[in-house]
């Protein structure tokens, strides 16, 4: 039999993530186990060769990691208080990160959020959900807005 002790919530902190959230606890509490909570922060090494210096770039990114650990704190108080649960900001591609943290963490389940994306905007900036869904593992439970 399958058992799921540990659940990956995967978060971009918008308005979606306490559905998300929400999800993942009930699972937790029927399951008895607990929730590993993440957000990605974008790394911008992309645009170094764009004549940005690379510090200012880093200094940027360190602003949104240092908030999003601040808003992790506060989430996870808000939307994750009847079970287990911790979390952590990475850097990097949302898709990419969350698979291999996922799979180093030895994670059982990942929930997710998708964006609902459709046409051009699905076309432009591809779908995390659908990227994680085809190379996952594990299962992965897709909540849509």
């Amino acid at each position: 039999m399958a058992e799921i002790k540990t659940i990956l919530c995967a978060v971009d902190f918008s308005e979606m993530s306490p559905k998300v959230a929400d999800y993942a606890q009930t699972l937790a509490k029927s399951l008895n186990a607990s929730v590993k909570v993440i957000y990605i922060a974008p790394s911008l090494s992309q645009y170094v060769g764009f004549h940005v210096p690379p510090t200012s770039i880093e200094n940027f990114v360190g602003e949104i990691v240092s908030g999003a650990e601040k808003t992790m704190d506060i989430f996870i108080q808000e939307n994750l208080s009847e079970v287990e649960s911790s979390g952590q900001v990475l850097t990097g591609y949302a898709a990419e990160e969350i698979l291999k943290y996922a799979d180093r963490e030895k994670m059982d389940m990942i929930v997710m959020g998708t964006h609902g994306r459709k046409g051009i905007d699905r076309i432009l900036f591809g779908s995390v959900a659908e990227k994680i869904v085809k190379a996952a593992k594990i299962p992965v439970l897709t909540i849509r807005p």
